[in-house]
C-alpha cells in the first residue's frame, strides 16, 4: 500500500477560524461606526450542564473579540416550557438581539423541537428552524448550521475540490450529517450518507474522495476504511482517558490522506466562528442588507 505521508496536509481549523473571525470583526466595526449600534447575540442556557457552560463561555468570549454584545440568559434546570418560550418571544421582539441560540441539550422535561421552532427564523443563528432547513434544501438558506458550514469553509480554504468529488458522510444527524450532505450536493459533489444500518460500510467509505465523520464514536474510522489520498473532515469530539479524540483513528490513518483535520484544532474552532458569521448574516437579513 502506498504511503502518502509526505503529501498529507494537516488542516488548521484554528487558523481558518481566526481568519473568519477577523472578517466578521472588520464588518462589525464598519456597521457599528455607520449606525452607532452594535450587534447582539442572545445565548439561553437552561440548567448547569458542565459542557454546555464551557461552550457558552467560549461563545461569550468570541463575541467580545469581534465587537458583538453577548447577552447570556441562564435559567434554572426546572424552568417550565412556558417560561422558556416566553423568554424566546421577548428575544424575538428585542431589536438589540440579532441572533438567538438555545444551548442544547435541554433538560428532559423540555421539548427541544417546540423550543427551537419558537425562535424567529431570521434570528436562528444555529440554522435549525424548519424554515431555514427548508431553505437549505432549496439552496436558498442564508443561515446554515454552524458545524456543517465550518466543514465546507475548511474544504474551500484549503482548495479541496468539491465539484465532481464523491463525498461520503458517516452520520445522518439533523445537526451535521443531513445539512452537510445538502451543502455538498449544492456544490455538485456526488453524496453518499452512511448510518448505523448501512451495509458494507468500509466498502463505501473507501470510495470517498471527501470523507466526513460525524457519529460520536472514538476512532471509528480505521485505516482500511479510507481511500489513498482522501480528504478527511473529522467532526467527532470524544473524551477517551481524559483526552479529546475524533471519530477517526488519526494516528493510523493520517499518512494515507491528502488532507485531514486533527481533533482538537480542526472542525471545533470553526463552529463558533461560523456562529459569529451567522449573527452578522442575521443582522443583514433583519436590516434588508442582503440582495
Amino acid at each position: 500500500m502506498e504511503n502518502v505521508s509526505d503529501m498529507t496536509v494537516k488542516i488548521n481549523g484554528k487558523e481558518v477560524a481566526a481568519s473568519v473571525r477577523k472578517d466578521v470583526k472588520d464588518e462589525v466595526e464598519r456597521i457599528t461606526a455607520q449606525t452607532g449600534k452594535g450587534l447582539g447575540l442572545a445565548v439561553v442556557l437552561v440548567g448547569d450542564d458542565p459542557a454546555s457552560k464551557v461552550y457558552v463561555r467560549l461563545k461569550d468570549k468570541a463575541c467580545t473579540e469581534v465587537g458583538m454584545t453577548s447577552m447570556q440568559h441562564t435559567l434554572p434546570a426546572n424552568t417550565s416550557q412556558n417560561n422558556l418560550l416566553q423568554l424566546i418571544d421577548e428575544l424575538n421582539s428585542a431589536e438589540e438581539v440579532n441572533g438567538i441560540l438555545v444551548q442544547l441539550p435541554l433538560p428532559e422535561h423540555l421539548d427541544e423541537e417546540v423550543v427551537l421552532d419558537r425562535i424567529d427564523p431570521n434570528k436562528d443563528v444555529d440554522g435549525f428552524h424548519p424554515v431555514n432547513v427548508g431553505l437549505l434544501s432549496q439552496k436558498l438558506a442564508k443561515l446554515m448550521p454552524c458545524t456543517p458550514a465550518g466543514c465546507i469553509e475548511l474544504l474551500d480554504r484549503y482548495k479541496i475540490p468539491i465539484e465532481g468529488a464523491h463525498a461520503v458522510i458517516v452520520g445522518r444527524s439533523n445537526i451535521v450529517g443531513k445539512p452537510v450532505a445538502m451543502m455538498l450536493l449544492h456544490r455538485n459533489a456526488t453524496v453518499t450518507v452512511c448510518h448505523s444500518r448501512t451495509k458494507n460500510l468500509a466498502e463505501i467509505t473507501s470510495q470517498a474522495d471527501i470523507l466526513i465523520a460525524a457519529i460520536g464514536k472514538p476512532h471509528f474510522i480505521t485505516r482500511d476504511m479510507v481511500k489513498d489520498g482522501a480528504a478527511i473532515i473529522d467532526v467527532g469530539i470524544n473524551r477517551v482517558d481524559n483526552k479529546l479524540v475524533g471519530d477517526v483513528d488519526y494516528d493510523n490513518v493520517h499518512d494515507k490522506t491528502s488532507f485531514i483535520t486533527p481533533v482538537p484544532g480542526g472542525v471545533g474552532p470553526m463552529t463558533i466562528a461560523m456562529l459569529l458569521y451567522n449573527t452578522l448574516m442575521a443582522y443583514k437579513i433583519q436590516h434588508k442588507l442582503l440582495v
